[in-house]
């Protein structure tokens, strides 16, 4: 009696390499496409001017870290500031005002008085900085 031998199968085929393609493609498209909103229209961040000279002239305003107010070097509170303030813009419309504030200072303090330097009529309001060490 002859045996016979039982066909030997195929190894079916694997789908290990097409899992690693998806996941190659997955991973490309990850790191060329854009993953943030499209802005609906276009923008151009303000140009930092560190290390250029401060404009002569104007009028100084230093603001502490708590919010205390100085205007060229003397102690002021924000009404005497914006008393200060008015006629000297009015009388010169152009006037600068740098704005010397604290690095620890809070947002809560700068932004409004930079409305109301706006409000007052100040068109050229500069914020000092600081340039890193090099």
């Amino acid at each position: 009696m002859r045996l016979r031998r039982t066909p030997r199968r195929v190894a079916p085929e694997t789908i290990l390499p097409l899992i690693d393609v998806v996941f190659f493609l997955l991973v490309f498209s990850m790191l060329v496409g854009r993953m943030d909103a499209t802005a609906p229209f276009e923008i151009a961040p303000p140009i930092a001017m560190v290390g250029t000279d401060l404009p002569g002239g104007g009028a100084m305003i230093m603001l502490s870290a708590d919010g205390a107010l100085a205007l060229d070097g003397l102690a002021t509170d924000a009404d005497a500031l914006r008393a200060e303030l008015q006629p000297r813009l009015a009388a010169e419309p152009g006037l600068s005002l740098r704005i010397n504030a604290d690095s620890t200072a809070a947002l809560r303090h700068l932004l409004p008085l930079v409305a109301e330097l706006e409000a007052l009529g100040g068109r050229e309001i500069v914020l000092v900085v600081t340039p890193a060490a090099p």
